[in-house]
Parts: structure tokens; sequence; C-alpha cells
């Protein structure tokens, strides 16, 4: 029961009637508040249950436009129907587009023949693809071969996109590979580095190794080097032993076959014999000199070196696959002769001995001849299998 306390009560003195008064009417309108608060509750509640209670099924679900009526329709891959689908298909299909490397460490991937076309480029036959050229080894070979790569990658590329560093690298490894270059990553980057022009690859001889190179470029040119160096084959540009930048126009350019425009440069291999897979021979010897460029010397010439004129590379070695091919050696007076060891030989000379040798026998000593000979038969088993007398007689 609330006590009720009038202005005539004695509890109040009569300077605090107004404070207290104050507090009263703030509680009774506090209390007014709530009870109007409740309901509206209560009627907003009864407006959203009745409705539901009384049609529990036709109460609307919430979408958002059509997304609960529209109906996506999955078509099936390829290589999911029927008469369209052929071995590894679903890896032809789901491979990345931009894939362009092939990988080739062991059984079962990047096999494919020497003859086997490469990917085209502006509608156009790359030719022949390049096989991987692998430095396994972890030695002074190894480390001196990453160092050239990386550094023709990086003075050659250094601004280019993957694609375009990559390419450069395989046609270094194209280089190794073809019988009319150095055998050797490092011997086929600082070619003709010696001289004062005609260096096969510009940085060597122009001055662009003073530069300190770029640590995160160079760490990029390097990760390439190594990925090329350890099996990687960019196949767009096939076979193709040179290149050059849009910028220029040299005059072996019209001669040979333009393969493929990747990033700034234009890249080319060798029309006829020298273009084709029996010129490359994708197989590490080892035995790279130092990486560094060769030493200058001051009688070297301005004159174009034979030995470095792509034009006279493509002729001699077409020359030598001729002979070749007619079985007769090449004749000394057919080309220069620098340019002799570029092209292939049917067969070496036979060797010769002194005299001390030839009064044993001379080649007929390392022939074998006192070699049992495959098809002699021990006396005890010249009879073996034969019938020791017939049946019926």
């Amino acid at each position: 029961m609330t006590e009720v306390i009038s202005p005539e009560s004695p509890r109040l003195a009569p300077s605090d009637y107004h404070a207290f008064a104050a507090r009263l009417e703030l509680k009774r309108a506090a209390r007014v508040r709530r009870r109007l608060m409740w309901r509206r509750a209560l009627v907003a509640f009864a407006a959203v249950a009745v409705p539901a209670f009384a049609a529990p099924y036709e109460w609307p679900a919430l979408d958002i436009g059509d997304a609960g009526h529209a109906k996506a329709t999955v078509e099936p891959m390829p290589f999911e129907k029927a008469g369209d689908s052929f071995p590894g298909s679903a890896f032809y299909y789901l491979a990345a587009d931009d894939e362009q490397l092939t990988w080739a460490p062991g059984l079962g991937e990047g096999i494919h023949s020497d003859t086997e076309p490469a990917p085209t480029s502006f509608g156009e036959a790359v030719g022949p693809a390049a096989r991987a050229l692998r430095i396994d080894n972890s030695g002074v070979d190894r480390t001196r071969a990453e160092q050239c790569l990386t550094a023709a990658v990086y003075y050659e590329a250094a601004s280019e996109p993957d694609a375009g560093q990559r390419a450069v690298a395989q046609v270094v490894l194209n280089r190794v590979a073809h019988k009319s270059y150095p055998n050797t990553v490092c011997g086929v980057v600082y070619q003709g580095s010696e001289r004062r022009t005609g260096c096969q690859f510009s940085f060597t001889c122009d001055g662009s190794l003073a530069r300190v190179p770029n640590r995160l470029f160079w760490e990029r040119a390097a990760r390439v080097a190594r990925d090329a160096l350890s099996g990687y084959v960019y196949s767009p540009v096939g076979l193709a032993t040179h290149y050059h930048t849009f910028a220029v126009h040299p005059y072996w350019s019209p001669k040979l076959i333009n393969v493929a425009n990747i990033g700034a440069h234009r890249f080319f291999r060798f029309p006829g014999p020298a273009g084709e897979s029996g010129a490359f021979r994708f197989a590490y010897v080892g035995g790279e000199p130092i990486a560094a460029p060769n030493p200058r010397s001051n009688a070297a010439s301005v004159a174009p070196d034979p030995t470095l004129d792509p034009l006279a590379i493509e002729r001699a070695y077409e020359a030598g696959f001729k002979s070749a091919q007619a079985g007769s050696a090449i004749p000394g007076g057919s080309m220069s002769p620098s340019l002799q060891g570029l092209a292939p030989t049917r067969a070496a000379p036979p060797p010769v001995y002194s005299a001390e040798q030839q009064q044993r026998g001379g080649d007929a000593v390392f022939q074998g001849g006192n070699l049992p000979q495959g098809s002699a038969i021990n006396p005890e088993y010249a009879n073996s299998g034969r019938w020791i007398s017939r049946p019926g007689t």
C-alpha cells in the first residue's frame, strides 16, 4: 500500500515540499512511458503473429528479386560429354590459358618428338620445339652457368615480363645445344666479348657490366635462370637462336625465320638444316669457363668476324650438311677455314700411326681380331640337339 504524504504532514518540512513533488511527478511520468511502450510492442507482435498463425502455409519467403526462383543451368565440360572427349582432355580444358612452360623432369611429363611443331605465333608455325637441357651437378659448372645465364637475362630483359625473360634464357640454351656455337652457357653468353664490336650479346662489350645490378631484379632473373637450367623449356620460341628489339633492324633479320614476338623482342631461327632438330644436341657436357667477359685485346679488329655472322654460320652449316649427305669430306677451299668447324662432317679421318706402330700391325692391333668368335661352339656341344639315332632305324 502506497503511503500518501500531504503538505500538512508533520514529517515533511515546508521548505522541501516542492522538491519532493517534482521527484514524485518524474516517477509518475516514467511509469506512464513504460506502460505505453509495452502496449505498442504487444500491438506490433499481434500484427505479425496473428496472420502467421492463421495461415501458416501462405507465409511468403523473404526473397531478393528473383534469386529464389531462377535455376542456373550447369553445362558439362567438353571432356564430360560423350563424343567430345579424348585421352588427356580433362587437363586440356582445365589447364590455365597462360601456361607456356613445359616441364620435363622425367618420364610422363613434357614428352614429345624432336620434330613436333611448337605452338603457333601470329598464325605461323614456330617449328620444332626445344628439349630440356639440365645441369644437375651442383659444383663449379652449375654455379658458373647460373651466373652467366642470370647476367644474360638481367641485362637483356630486366624490364621484360616473365615470358620475355624466359624466352631470352631459352635462346641461350638453344645456342648451347647448337653445333655452331660453344657448348657451355658462359661460352655462349660471352662469345665475342674480347672484341671492340661484334659481341653476341651487347651487354658484354658495351659497358653495361659496369652498372651495379638492382638486387630485386637480379633475384628475379636468377629464378628464371635456375628454372631453365633445371629443365624448363619455353616452347613459344621453338629453336630460336637470335633475337633483337623492335627498335633496331639488323641486316640478317629478313634472312632468318621470325618465330615469335614476345615483349620488346623478335625471335628468329635459322632456315634450312641449321634450324632443324638435327642441328641441336640437348646434352650438357660441362667445362664452363670463368663467368666473366673474355680479356679485351687491343688487336681485336673492328671488321666482322665470319664465325659470329649468323648468315655465314647458316651457309657453312648448309654446305657441310650437303657434303655429309653426299658422303664426301668438306673441301678445304670451299669455305673459310674459320667456318669449317661449324658444319657437320660424316666421319672422322682415319688415325695416323708412327712407323713403330705400323710395324706392329697398325690399326689391326686395335681391332680385336684375336678375340673368340661369337659363333664358335665347343666340340662337346657340337652335336647338341641332333638325333643320336632316328626312331625306327
